[in-house]
């Protein structure tokens, strides 16, 4: 961790090349050890349930033929490209699995549902959303979990929001103009805005939004970066419902329960805020609920198993 509270860089980049320059003979003998151990393991029906989840494909999934073969290359000729942390996360898994195989990695944000099957990072919270495949990409900058050691009560009875504006964040600006300078909210834009250039303020360090009882975590080109960390702290998550999920399957979250739900014009939060504050016991029972979910996410080993069990389900029905 470095002082801001994110995730090192260095760290990442060290560990994925020396990954990547490992003969990937290896980790493919051990493909059917994993499987197998996925298999046997005592939460087998968990871990099946989530793979189903990241991949709903079957052979009934509807998509041309003709055109997935069209967009996919096999795994041995795929390119780092300049979206080296989802070439990376993805192939620490991939790598298990014979290199002639075809896919689509479809790197970036990706706030719609692939036309034909692809493995992304995240997507709409919709009904047939089959052809985007979860994997957790990106994860370095979105898979961060902090250890909060500020009791809930000790925080300020206020809530802050820093974060960059833009075309594709207009719920950000509705945001900022309805509650810049109230004095319940600390707002600020990281970066600047041409209409608003007095909303810009320093970024702050993780460890300095710790300080408020509730963080705005607002959906942006697609999920909100910040909502893991927060449902790992002490603070309150609020937003209005969700509309993006990623490895971390917002999808199943549930409002007032994992964290606060706001109206998608803001309009409420005020009222959300005096009553959390003036009923602290449900307040820390939503902290409660938002640790034990983050919890399912902390088992490395789990978490490649359920990996390794979406990739095959993708290349068995997309490679036959």
């Amino acid at each position: 961790m470095l002082n801001s509270g994110k995730n090192s860089n260095l760290k990442y980049y060290l560990r994925s090349y020396l990954r990547e320059y490992t003969p990937k003979l290896f980790a493919q003998c051990r493909l059917d050890h994993y499987l197998k151990m996925a298999e046997n393991h005592p939460q087998h029906d968990y871990l099946q349930q989530r793979a189903d989840y990241y991949c709903k494909l079957t052979a009934d999934s509807d998509y041309s033929r003709s055109d997935w073969e069209a967009k996919t290359v096999q795994l041995r000729e795929q390119e780092i490209t300049g979206q080296k942390t989802y070439y990376f996360d993805a192939m620490e898994y991939a790598r298990y699995f014979d290199q002639r195989l075809r896919w689509i990695l479809d790197a970036g944000d990706k706030p719609y549902v692939c036309s034909e099957p692809a493995i992304v990072k995240n997507r709409p919270i919709v009904e047939h959303n089959d052809n985007s495949v979860i994997l957790n990409l990106d994860k370095n900058r979105h898979f961060l979990f902090v250890n909060d050691r500020k009791a809930w009560r000790e925080k300020r009875d206020m809530a802050i929001f820093r974060g960059d504006l833009g075309p594709r964040k207009q719920n950000r600006d509705v945001f900022m103009k309805h509650w810049v300078g109230h004095p319940m909210v600390d707002a600020a834009s990281t970066n600047r805005s041409e209409e608003h250039p007095e909303w810009q303020q320093p970024k702050l360090t993780i460890g300095e939004h710790l300080d408020y009882k509730f963080i705005m975590s607002l959906e942006g080109n697609d999920v909100a970066s910040n909502l893991k960390w927060v449902m790992s702290s002490n603070s309150i998550a609020v937003t209005p419902r969700l509309t993006q999920e990623t490895w971390f399957m917002e999808g199943t979250l549930v409002p007032n329960y994992h964290y606060i739900e706001v109206r998608e014009d803001f309009a409420d939060l005020e009222e959300r805020l005096r009553y959390y504050i003036s009923h602290p016991e449900e307040a820390e029972a939503i902290i409660q609920h938002a640790h034990e979910y983050v919890a399912q996410f902390q088992d490395k080993l789990q978490e490649k198993l359920i990996s390794l069990m979406v990739l095959k389900r993708y290349f068995d029905v997309t490679n036959s």
